[in-house]
């Protein structure tokens, strides 16, 4: 087949690479630029675009970030304040360094439903479910003292509720274990000491009357209900010279007692009328 004239020649190779490339800004410069040029201006426009998304993305994680950081502060400003107001003033100041630190390091806020969060600061129960409470700041510290926790103490509590009562023991004994009745209730306390990173609490679903027999002696017993009289296992599970703190009575009528166990012999003190929700379970028959 004979050649086409120039001028044919010349105009055909345009139109072919039209086909190929169409719409990159007039037929000339289509023609006349590479293909490899074409797969850059689109590559270009790629990582421009995934910077603009990088950016977006760091803009709104570091948005959410200072908001964590500012609820965290808050927080934390907050519960200094209970160490500073509700653990001090005449005849009724909390004087254990160990226990005022603890309570400012432990977030009350996670251990209480999120709608009652703007009221953990307050020195007043607040309701977890289930008919039960956390106690307030001041007589979880106040027991706690009177307690005398040591970084050595294998301490059991009965009465786990939120679990805010053994946080704070974690903070200051070697190891927690704590049993609660309520099992939703105790797979939540759960839930928030790994959550939260406390390894050294146990949390067991059951009734705290016979206590944990096979994880005693303790050097300590906390119980945060009320039975009528002592429960005859616990004190058995008490070390000698152990302490051991509970309200006992009738709601209306309890006072809060410290028990110290010396070869074989209690010695009681009275130490506050309290009210606390009732024991249940074993204690109740």
């Amino acid at each position: 087949m004979p050649a086409l004239p120039g001028r044919f020649a010349a105009s055909a190779r345009p139109s072919f690479r039209r086909r190929f490339a169409p719409g990159l800004g007039g037929d000339l410069a289509v023609a006349s630029r590479p293909l490899a040029d074409y797969f850059q201006v689109v590559k270009s426009g790629l990582i421009a675009t995934l910077l603009k998304v990088s950016v977006l993305a760091g803009f709104w994680l570091g948005l959410a970030n200072f908001t964590v950081a500012a609820d965290t502060n808050q927080f934390a400003t907050r519960r200094m304040r209970i160490v500073q107001e509700q653990l001090s003033g005449p005849g009724c100041a909390i004087t254990n360094a160990r226990v005022r630190s603890a309570l400012g390091r432990v977030p009350r806020h996670e251990f209480v439903p999120e709608r009652y969060r703007d009221q953990a600061s307050d020195d007043r129960p607040l309701p977890i479910g289930y008919g039960q409470t956390i106690s307030q700041p001041y007589i979880v510290a106040f027991m706690t003292e009177r307690l005398e926790p040591r970084p050595t103490d294998r301490v059991l509590e009965i009465g786990t509720g939120s679990g805010y009562q053994a946080a704070v023991l974690a903070e200051l004994v070697a190891k927690v274990h704590t049993i609660e009745i309520i099992e939703p209730l105790a797979r939540r306390a759960q839930a928030d000491m790994q959550r939260l990173g406390y390894t050294n609490v146990l949390v067991r679903a059951g009734d705290g009357y016979q206590g944990w027999p096979e994880a005693s002696p303790f050097d300590a017993i906390i119980v945060t209900c009320a039975p009528d009289k002592v429960p005859q296992p616990l004190i058995e599970q008490l070390k000698d010279g152990g302490r051991l703190i509970i309200p006992l009575g009738e709601i209306g009528d309890q006072k809060l007692v410290l028990l110290r166990k010396r070869a074989q012999c209690l010695e009681k003190t009275m130490i506050l009328p309290v009210r606390f929700v009732p024991m249940t379970g074993e204690a109740q028959h």
